[in-house]
């Protein structure tokens, strides 16, 4: 039997388990490693981001395949500035090309594309075409995929802290009306659901200040592989781990014939 339908049959099996009642509406997704990919193979780091996009694509495919409505991944965090100049000059004439490239395609698919992050610091030419993809989507309703760039989950928890802060001092609220819900409103991921799922790949245990807001009760969900080599397969396994837990948010869940006794030790 060829590889390619050992993979197939794979898929399959995994797609019959799959619940489409309980697929999670949002997953994040922390695309992680493909730097080290590219260099376990002996290549330029730069042939690992250029993989990862092909991945992306992939997986945002699956997303909508399955049901699922938002996808939200970390593209480029705060932190990435302190990279080589080389490599972050090519992340963003990366992320400029991509989007000439795909920003059509993703607009007949009726997704609309939003970018979650302090977009300041980055060249004209890129500040326009996001705008012009933004303002092209921006009426999209089927699916929505975020794009964290430049994104930091203190820097936004704080942006929204000073926000409401303002608002008070000028008498527009009162302290005592700030709450989450008000807090929710303020946020640049607002008008979405929190995640349900949270995926990491390349094995790190660690989230890295994304969505520290958003992901309060998230399931996490560890792939040790890296993001070059996750596939809509890897993806289906994620879904799957999904469904089998129990979420709680909390709570507990009380079993045949236990008192109240009993459940209050229960983990």
């Amino acid at each position: 039997m060829s590889l390619g339908k050992i993979i197939d049959n794979k898929h399959n099996a995994l797609s019959a388990r799959i619940d489409k009642q309980k697929v999670p509406e949002h997953v994040a997704i922390i695309m992680d490693g493909n730097g080290r990919w590219a260099t376990n193979k002996r290549l330029p780091r730069k042939y690992g981001h250029i993989r990862g996009v092909d991945v992306l694509k992939e997986i945002l495919k699956a997303s909508k395949k399955l049901g699922c409505k938002v996808l939200t991944v970390y593209a480029f965090s705060t932190e990435n500035w302190t990279r080589p100049t080389e490599e972050v000059d090519f992340l963003i004439n990366l992320f400029s090309e991509v989007l000439r490239n795909e920003i059509d395609e993703i607009h007949e698919e009726s997704t609309k594309i939003k970018f979650i992050g302090d977009l300041n610091p980055f060249p004209e030419t890129l500040k326009k075409i996001i705008s012009s993809s933004e303002s092209l989507t921006k009426n999209n309703n089927k699916f929505l995929l975020n794009v964290c760039v430049n994104y930091g989950g203190r820097q936004e928890i704080v942006k929204v802290a000073r926000e409401l802060a303002l608002k008070s001092s000028s008498g527009e609220i009162k302290p005592t009306e700030i709450n989450e819900e008000l807090f929710n409103s303020e946020l640049l991921t607002r008008g979405s659901k929190d995640p349900e799922l949270l995926i990491r790949t390349s094995g790190e245990k660690r989230i890295s200040n994304f969505l520290l807001w958003q992901l309060a009760y998230s399931e996490i969900y560890i792939s040790n592989v890296m993001w070059p080599d996750f596939n809509e397969l890897e993806f289906l396994k994620a879904i799957l781990d999904y469904q089998s837990r129990n979420r709680r948010f909390g709570g507990i869940e009380s079993l045949p014939n236990e008192s109240l006794e009993d459940s209050q030790y229960s983990s």
